[in-house]
């Protein structure tokens, strides 16, 4: 596993890099989380959104724009007083 530390310590922001199995692995030392890729852009770019999920600052509602660009009336898109499915508590 190649690392960017020397000295074997953690740094701030540290991301380690490296080919398995024919992909790109890319792991964010802080959080743990860790993504692949075909390519390293594409690991690296896989990482920035899992790493911006698992601090909670991704994923937010459509605006009104975005889903009449999707042909979605956005008077449709409400779930109202309805619980949300189990697989998304």
């Amino acid at each position: 596993m190649a690392s960017s530390t020397r000295e074997g310590g953690v740094r701030d922001g540290e991301i380690r890099l490296w080919r398995e199995d024919g992909w790109w692995i890319a792991e964010d030392v802080e959080t743990g989380v860790t993504t692949q890729g075909e390519s390293r852009e594409a690991a690296l770019d896989n990482l920035d959104d899992a790493v911006a999920l698992h601090r909670g600052d991704a994923g937010r509602d459509p605006t009104a724009a975005e889903l009449r660009a999707l042909d979605i009336d956005p008077a449709d898109n409400t779930t109202g007083d309805r619980e949300p499915p189990d697989v998304l508590e």
